[in-house]
């Protein structure tokens, strides 16, 4: 498919407006339709823009820097994990909030394997180990391997979570 601005052939084309372009035009492109219609109206030559398709900052560092910037103040950078939700673009308690704390116990005070306590929870084990790691249900954000304080309040303690952890750890769970 072809870039509506440079004419590059490509099979990673981005819509913006319901136009095609590049990556390198759609990055550069305006957020303002008026001006984005300007912007797509000064036709440039592809080949003048291959140094940037080979030169350019790589898009995904860049992306991460601004990941790291978010996780700095707090901010959650993916879905709401199992027993929160999103409103306003902050985490909230979700109606199964209290389940959080029972898989915790569950699993640091009864003799259960990860599949049967997955199953009575309707989890699958990786979204079982995934929620006993889960760094959120104290108030913090992990990113990067670097945790963060978050803005969100926490589901559990850190003692029962560090706890959890040290079980985790010593059965060799990863």
């Amino acid at each position: 498919m072809k870039c509506k601005k440079c004419g590059y052939d490509s099979k990673k084309t981005k819509q913006k407006f319901n136009i095609l372009l590049c990556d390198v035009c759609f990055h550069f492109s305006p957020n303002e339709k008026t001006v984005f219609d300007k912007y797509v109206a000064e036709e440039i030559d592809a080949s003048a823009l291959e140094t940037l398709r080979t030169y350019y900052i790589n898009f995904k560092e860049k992306q991460k820097q601004g990941m790291i910037q978010k996780a700095v103040k707090g901010n959650l950078m993916s879905r709401a994990p199992f027993g929160y939700k999103i409103s306003g673009g902050k985490l909230i308690l979700a109606e199964n909030f209290k389940e959080v704390e029972e898989i915790f116990e569950e699993f640091l005070n009864e003799e259960k394997s990860l599949r049967s306590l997955a199953e009575k929870h309707k989890l699958s084990v990786n979204g079982l180990k995934k929620i006993l790691r889960n760094f959120t249900y104290i108030g913090k954000i992990k990113f990067n391997n670097q945790i963060y304080e978050g803005e969100h309040g926490p589901l559990i303690s850190t003692t029962l979570f560090n706890h959890v952890q040290n079980k985790l750890e010593k059965l060799g769970i990863k």
